[in-house]
């Protein structure tokens, strides 16, 4: 959907307007224990390689030229600003911090846990 001022905006009208290239996303829960694919539990305090996070957009200004709302983005939790609506937390990232689009393909439902 496009605002009257030509920003897309979310279904839920957050009260923001997305500016320049500016992405709002709000990140998808994060497990602080994750599973091996052999059933091995990794506890959060396990030093590992830095590991990217999956959020959804919820808001794009108007110069986002490759994401839209509702997308599912690939983004490194470490370079991000956060902030709060109405009790809930997104995330402010500019599009060419985003690592990657999440795209479904026949008989595919969700992006795996791992690159």
């Amino acid at each position: 959907m496009t605002n009257p001022g030509g920003a897309q905006a979310s279904s839920g009208d957050l009260p923001i307007r997305m500016l320049h290239d500016r992405l709002l996303v709000e990140p998808e829960a994060d497990s602080s224990e994750r599973q091996s694919g052999a059933g091995l539990v990794i506890p959060a305090t396990a030093a590992g390689p830095k590991r990217l996070a999956w959020a959804v957009v919820v808001a794009a200004g108007e110069h986002v030229r490759q994401v839209a709302v509702g997308d599912r983005v690939l983004f490194d939790p470490e370079d991000r600003a956060e902030v709060e609506f109405g009790g809930t937390d997104y995330v402010l990232l500019r599009e060419r911090d985003v690592h990657g689009v999440h795209t479904v393909g026949d008989g595919e439902r969700s992006a795996g846990l791992y690159l």
